[in-house]
């Protein structure tokens, strides 16, 4: 009887478990599998079958520079660290965000080249040798050069290695309107790898944080800042076109290719320069930009350009807080659209875009130091 007795409260105890879990069931509260699906962000507005998520959570996200084995490294601000970070289950999302240095000056610019990390700070560029078999064991930086100026008034720098294997580092002017030395301010600079041969590529910028080469002709475009105190619609910001050395774009004497600057337009033509190739919103912030080489966009969006609009703080009404799209036929812009929007919102910001990068899926990165976050933008085929 004992024995009986112990295995019918056996039976009962498995039969009110079972009971149980067909009523929490039936309730929707059963216990769901762990979901690492990334969900698409409903502020933001994007044309038909493109979707945004939040790839990964990085404070002051900035610069953005992918290696070829695809670890993606971050740079900040107004922030002192550089971070790296990387998708190794292929789920869309960041596996782990890694600080790899910290204690840097404005460390805004990275650049990755042959195993090492090139990060711009104010005044100096430095390199992480072999950084991504040294992620939890950063190496000490080695100085690749340290005489550039120490001026914090658009000091920070984007980087970038060119086609011609050349390191590109812009100098931005050191006030909102100026006259300083051309060739150690407002312009974009070159070196080689190690920081030897330094030379002036393009003068008369007054703050690039953004440029790229187109791909098939290599040449070089860049945004441009318009100066500030001109009025809410006046100058606008710039998209220029490099394709060789010692061309002027206007700063300080002229702005927009066409709006002579009251201080300082009177000492020289305005033929004396060259116009931008598409003039942006006034006073939008236009920073990083790329051109499109991935596959896994319509091939409408080949070789086009995408800007990462930060937004206007001197404006009446804001303007910017957006991604555009500009697209070339025959190498010239033939138009400047929306592509993502609703980062502001009324006069609410819940982002501001800074830099863009081109996963190796064909996906699109985008940095946001407001909202301290890095979104993946792709495209899903019906």
């Amino acid at each position: 009887m004992k024995l009986f007795s112990k295995l019918y409260h056996q039976f009962v105890l498995i039969l009110l478990i079972f009971v149980l879990f067909l009523a929490c069931s039936q309730n929707g509260t059963e216990p769901a599998e762990p979901q690492n699906n990334p969900t698409s962000i409903d502020f933001i507005t994007l044309p038909p079958q493109f979707k945004m998520h939040v790839f990964a959570d990085v404070p002051n996200a900035r610069s953005l520079t992918i290696s070829p084995s695809g670890t993606i490294f971050v740079g900040t601000r107004s922030s002192d660290k550089i971070y790296a970070l990387y998708d190794k289950n292929n789920d869309h999302l960041a596996d782990t965000v890694i600080t790899i240095a910290s204690g840097l000056n404005t460390p805004n610019g990275v650049a990755f080249r042959n195993g090492s990390l090139y990060i711009a700070e104010i005044n100096r560029v430095l390199r992480l040798d072999n950084i991504e078999e040294k992620l939890l064991n950063p190496p000490n930086p080695v100085v690749v050069r340290d005489d550039f100026p120490t001026d914090g008034h658009h000091g920070w720098k984007f980087i970038r290695f060119g086609p011609d294997e050349k390191l590109y580092v812009p100098v931005g002017a050191p006030c909102n309107i100026c006259e300083p030395d051309p060739n150690r301010y407002a312009n974009i600079m070159r070196m080689n790898p190690d920081g030897s041969g330094l030379e002036v590529f393009a003068f008369g910028v007054r703050n690039s944080v953004g440029f790229d080469w187109h791909p098939q002709t290599q040449e070089l475009w860049f945004t441009d800042n318009g100066r500030d105190y001109l009025g809410d619609n006046s100058p606008p910001d710039e998209l220029n076109h490099a394709p060789q050395q010692a061309m002027h774009f206007g700063y300080p004497y002229w702005h927009g290719g066409d709006i002579k600057d009251p201080q300082f337009g009177d000492k020289r033509a305005k033929e004396d320069f060259t116009a931008p190739a598409q003039k942006l919103g006034p006073h939008v912030a236009a920073l990083g930009m790329r051109f499109y080489t991935g596959t896994m966009f319509p091939v409408s969006y080949k070789n086009n350009i995408f800007i990462a609009e930060h937004g206007s703080w001197n404006r009446s009404t804001p303007i910017g807080y957006r991604l555009m799209l500009v697209r070339l036929k025959n190498g010239q812009p033939v138009s400047y659209e929306e592509f993502a929007t609703g980062f502001l919102q009324g006069e609410t910001r819940h982002g501001r875009p800074v830099d863009i990068e081109i996963m190796h899926d064909g996906s699109l990165l985008v940095s946001d130091d407001f909202a301290g976050k890095i979104y993946r933008i792709y495209y899903e085929n019906p």
